[in-house]
């Protein structure tokens, strides 16, 4: 009989980001611009049945628009709460438990904790970037998981150094699972060249440029075959009828709302790049709707804790693998990165 609680878990604590009120979040890499004008109407004009009912098996609905927006077949769509919703599922689906998760580090914080959730093994590999991936086939993981654009570090890894790693698993290698959280943001993705792989499966939300964290709403793309695994492990039920429909109308974006908002991210993102740099800073080049600002000779919690008191929130990120304690900051609107520039200046001088 396993003990309680699982050894497994004993390494784990539960997530506890500091969400204290604050004038100015540029923690959570949330939207700064609101939530879709259409999904917002739509969850102010609800009716009793949204919240009575239960809501589709498989938000056929939301794999509709998915695949109308994307031209990505039915078959090659399943949704979930959230993309770590679907990282969950993914993993139990492609893996055994004792089987090992690898990926490149500094990458997302909950991808070893939902690898040893599932009581899968956790194998972290020092690199990035356009650091070269197909070390990470040794010693044959079930799964090998990118977050491209990255977080924390915005960077993407290069479209060739991902089509070598599918390459060299082969057809009989790893699950390849690409989280898309801030494709928005980046020039290319993996979408289409999920729908045709057996190995490929590329993961998508709605907590970035749709606006809409709260709902906690994704989507995965994969061949038909592996899609249908991962609905198995990822249970019915799990996109509520609000996120469905505000979701697939946010999708479908019929007031060319996104596209202003990704363009306004990008011009800030590369506003507040320049300003750092400026400044003396280094930031790190992002393809995301955050930027990293490593902060040599300096304590990321010091630096966070001071810009709170200034009514700016960021995250941090102490001894950050290959670069040190560093800040994360969301772009933000213009008034919002020129306030985090100016506390940051009161603080660091």
């Amino acid at each position: 009989m396993t003990p309680f609680p699982r050894p497994a878990y004993t390494p784990l604590t539960p997530y506890t980001p500091d969400r204290r009120p604050v004038a100015i979040d540029l923690s959570d890499n949330t939207s700064r611009h609101g939530p879709h004008p259409a999904a917002l109407r739509l969850v102010r004009e609800a009716g009793p049945g949204t919240l009575t009912s239960y809501p589709s098996v498989y938000a056929d609905a939301l794999r509709a628009a998915v695949s109308d927006r994307f031209d990505v077949g039915l078959e090659c769509i399943t949704t979930g709460c959230g993309s770590d919703g679907l990282i969950d599922a993914v993993f139990r689906a492609a893996g055994e438990p004792g089987e090992r998760i690898a990926y490149p580090t500094p990458t997302f914080s909950m991808v070893g904790v939902f690898a040893r959730m599932n009581g899968m093994e956790p194998l972290p590999s020092r690199g990035g970037g356009n650091g070269e991936l197909t070390p990470l086939l040794d010693p044959a993981p079930a799964v090998v998981y990118l977050c491209r654009p990255n977080n924390p570090t915005g960077e993407t890894v290069s479209r060739a150094r991902v089509e070598a790693l599918v390459e060299a698993g082969g057809p009989d290698g790893p699950v390849i699972v690409i989280d898309e959280a801030y494709a928005d943001y980046a020039d290319d993705d993996f979408l289409h060249a999920a729908a045709g792989s057996h190995r490929l499966v590329v993961l998508r939300t709605f907590s970035k440029a749709y606006g809409l964290a709260g709902l906690r709403t994704g989507f995965a793309v994969g061949a038909p075959e592996v899609i249908l695994e991962i609905e198995k492990s990822r249970g019915p039920y799990q996109v509520n009828r609000l996120a469905e429909a505000a979701a697939a109308l946010a999708l479908r974006d019929a007031e060319g709302w996104i596209p202003k908002v990704v363009a306004g991210v990008r011009k800030e993102r590369r506003r507040l790049t320049d300003a750092l740099r400026e400044r003396g800073w280094a930031p790190l080049d992002s393809d995301a709707n955050f930027v990293l600002l490593p902060l040599p000779g300096r304590s990321a919690r010091e630096v966070v804790a001071a810009l709170r008191e200034r009514g700016v929130a960021v995250r941090p990120f102490p001894d950050l693998a290959g670069i040190g304690d560093a800040v994360r900051i969301s772009v933000g609107r213009a008034e919002e990165n020129d306030r985090f520039l100016a506390a940051l200046k009161e603080v660091t001088g």
